[in-house]
């Protein structure tokens, strides 16, 4: 069945065109838990079950420092790149600019940010991490290298750089970010 619209004609039940280079259309389908035709789950069904593994698993160690997920993750990018905007902070805590700010206020009101205006762009809004914040970070830190010793306790060093290398390869090719890593 084709409809037509005021500019275009569309195929109703069409696949539309992914903005990756790869087809999804070419794909075999996937299964109700992510497995493929042949039997294995893909690498993006892995992907994203280890990503909710991990951050459940990180949520139950800063839940005890009072934190979220997200406001951990934006604790330690500001340690890592302190005087951020709320939009560079947002795109690298992977969260929305709306998100962000709603991180910032809660830590800002637990003085564990600071946020001043920028010198030169009075709007621009620059955020650093408080000696308090750098406190609670630390303290998160310590459970949180514990996750990921956990993750990769059955890998040995040279698997653990592959992975490292793979993962980051990864992100690359979906330009991710990280191209300093």
């Amino acid at each position: 069945m084709i409809i037509r619209t005021h500019r275009r004609t569309e195929r109703v039940g069409a696949v539309k065109a992914s903005p990756y280079r790869c087809s999804m259309a070419r794909r075999p389908p996937a299964s109700a838990d992510g497995a493929s035709v042949d039997g294995h789950p893909t690498l993006l069904y892995l992907i994203g079950r280890m990503d909710r593994v991990v951050r459940r698993a990180i949520d139950d160690v800063v839940k005890a420092h009072g934190l979220s997920v997200n406001q951990y993750t934006t604790l330690s990018v500001l340690d890592h790149r302190s005087g951020l905007s709320n939009a560079q902070l947002a795109r690298r805590s992977l969260v929305s600019p709306q998100s962000a700010n709603e991180v910032l206020l809660t830590l800002e009101q637990r003085g564990l940010v600071k946020r001043r205006a920028h010198p030169d762009h009075g709007r621009i809004l620059q955020t650093r991490l408080t000696a308090k914040g750098r406190r609670t970070l630390a303290a998160c830190d310590a459970h949180v290298r514990e996750v990921e010793a956990a993750m990769v306790k059955a890998l040995d060093a040279k698997q653990q750089a592959a992975l490292r290398q793979g993962l980051l390869s990864c992100i690359h090719s979906m330009h991710g970010g990280l191209e300093d890593e």
